[in-house]
């Protein structure tokens, strides 16, 4: 494996970040409400608290169209 594919698939990858994040907003809002409401203070997030929010914007990413 070559170590340039994995930065040419890194950098590829991070340039559509913005544009699906604007396509995910809705989904990332709530993500983050999620996020927000079970750490208050110095809580630290607990694992699966916001799981389901969570698969919903992995999936908006997963299927958000890409515009080039």
């Amino acid at each position: 494996m070559s170590g340039s594919n994995v930065w040419s698939r890194t950098r590829e990858k991070l340039r559509l970040f913005p544009e699906l994040f604007a396509q995910c907003a809705e989904e990332g809002a709530v993500y983050g409400k999620c996020v927000t409401a079970t750490t208050t203070g110095r809580q630290e997030l607990k694992k699966d608290l916001c799981a389901k929010e969570f698969e919903a914007l992995k999936s908006c990413f997963t299927n958000a169209p890409i515009r080039d």
